[in-house]
């Protein structure tokens, strides 16, 4: 064996060596702040669902930015203005809007009727049909949703650690899958709220100020100054944020906005996950308070996303990368790269000429640390709900082995991502989650907003029809509509479609008149 081979595989042991020693690391610290803020309770309902109702809002809101952030968008979003610029940001307005929304008409319904589960909710107003199917979407929605974020972890660990062990992959997703869902089972199966909020604090953090440290790295590794970088970001054309010239385009400005604010009305506002966190505030000004500031967070940390997403295209150009329009992307060895790759490639990838990282050493260790951080954050306050949605809403009687179970079956789904395939499946599982979220935002704002009262048996019928109806209208959309595209206010239609159904299904009902 050469000394050049010894020398690049000792190098990399090493990498790798330290690699799994900050990831240990970090979870050491995320098992301390579990055992600290359990101590001396038991495993009582009230702290496991409500956290108990002492969690500081600021706390809280912080929280709920690393919750919103999965693993895939922490991956997806940096490689999106390759393709849309930075139009994302015209949605994240349209996410402060919708969460004024919630902080003001949601909230207080969901505090004065004082909620564990707010699905119960729905048999309130509607009965047991519509509270049974509105919490079957919802475990849908996350059962799926859980397994890609962590398989996708899975993914991308298995070629930061373990480059050379594809062959090997299916064992490897295999083990990972078991460990990963035991750790998230072993910091929430006790606290529950009461420790994810401040867990989930930390994993934010780490999440933030990695992304700040990877911006700095890079603009290191490009010399760039302050000066220099906001000059490179800003003259950039993938720096274009305001789209108001094109109706038909998915990037318009009223698309985006209103699809951010019925998007986040709908998947914060009428989810559990998200609002089990605001219900663990002491008082709903405290919870109005953290969804408004929580709110506004997400613009400039959605900034940062898009602003690194600049620099890693324009550094994936010196590397001669990119084809001539500067936005199609191949790796140093040739082959094709998509949009949401760039990212972790350039974090992990090793020039094939001179053995090193093409980015510093740093930039690796920031991106694992920050993918760990948003994959765990996000999947252990998901696990958490659906504990919850399970035992309010279902009426379990063992949390112990509900919790346990929910962890297995999120591993279960993760293996069976990896057999079936990776990408246009993560892409199809993203819009059926979408489309979940249409009926529970159709019938929570029609029992708002209007004294109709469906037949309940009709309620599971409307709200299966709505999303199948709105997949033919989204696939035909263009040939049917004079080349009009539908993005994200497919939501918008989804609710008014089920809402419509519903008001249908109430016609000579005594109950409505």
């Amino acid at each position: 064996m050469s000394k050049s081979l010894r020398y690049h595989r000792r190098q990399s042991l090493m990498y790798r060596a330290l690699v799994l020693g900050i990831i240990a690391f970090y979870f050491l610290v995320v098992f301390l702040v579990s055992w600290y803020t359990t101590r001396g309770i038991e495993r009582d309902a009230l702290s496991f669902y409500r956290g108990d109702r002492k969690s500081p809002w600021w706390v809280v809101a912080i929280a709920m930015v690393g919750t919103s952030i999965t693993g895939v968008t922490y991956i997806s979003v940096p490689g999106m203005v390759g393709e849309s610029q930075m139009a994302y940001l015209q949605m994240a307005l349209g996410f402060w809007a919708g969460y004024f929304v919630i902080a003001f008409v949601l909230l207080p319904l969901y505090y004065r009727l004082n909620l564990t589960s707010i699905y119960v909710w729905l048999e309130q107003r509607y009965g047991t049909y519509a509270h049974i199917t509105g919490t079957a979407f919802f475990l849908l929605s996350k059962f799926l949703s859980c397994s890609v974020r962590m398989y996708l972890t899975a993914t991308v660990l298995l070629v930061v650690l373990f480059p050379h062990a594809q062959a090997d992959s299916s064992l490897f997703t295999l083990h990972s899958s078991l460990i990963m869902m035991f750790i998230v089972w072993l910091y929430s199966f006790k606290g529950g709220v009461k420790t994810l909020v401040w867990i989930d604090m930390l994993q934010t953090l780490c999440l933030v100020c990695g992304m700040v440290g990877i911006v700095a790295c890079v603009s290191y590794a490009m010399g760039l100054d302050a000066g220099a970088l906001y000059r490179t970001i800003t003259d950039s054309d993938m720096s274009r944020i305001w789209f108001f010239d094109d109706v038909n385009s998915k990037h318009y400005f009223w698309k985006q906005f209103l699809g951010g604010m019925f998007v986040t009305i709908a998947m914060t506002g009428l989810d559990q996950d998200m609002m089990q966190k605001n219900l663990s505030c002491k008082t709903l000004h405290d919870a109005q308070k953290n969804m408004v500031t929580y709110g506004f967070c997400f613009i400039p940390v959605n900034f940062i996303f898009l602003a690194l997403g600049i620099l890693l295209y324009t550094y994936a150009g010196t590397l001669g990368m990119t084809g001539q329009d500067g936005r199609s992307l191949h790796s140093l060895t040739g082959t094709t790269l998509k949009a949401d790759e760039l990212f972790p490639y350039l974090a992990t990838a090793v020039n094939p000429i001179s053995g090193q990282n093409v980015l510093p050493l740093a930039v690796t260790v920031l991106f694992v640390i920050g993918l760990i951080a948003a994959a765990f954050s996000s999947v252990g306050s998901a696990v958490t709900s659906l504990t919850t949605a399970v035992m309010v809403d279902f009426r379990a009687h063992n949390r112990f082995v509900v919790h346990l179970l929910n962890c297995v079956f999120v591993g279960v789904g993760m293996y069976v991502f990896h057999i079936v395939g990776s990408g246009s499946v993560i892409n199809a599982i993203y819009v059926i989650v979408s489309y979940t979220y249409g009926p529970l935002l159709g019938m929570f704002f029609l029992g708002l907003l209007t004294n109709v009262h469906p037949r309940r048996s009709l309620i599971p019928l409307a709200c299966v029809a709505s999303p199948l109806i709105c997949y033919i209208l989204d696939t035909n959309s263009e040939v049917w509509f004079g080349g009009y595209k539908m993005g994200y206010e497919l939501l918008i239609v989804n609710g008014l479609i089920t809402a419509l159904l519903l008001t249908i299904g109430s016609i000579g009902n005594k109950k409505t008149a």
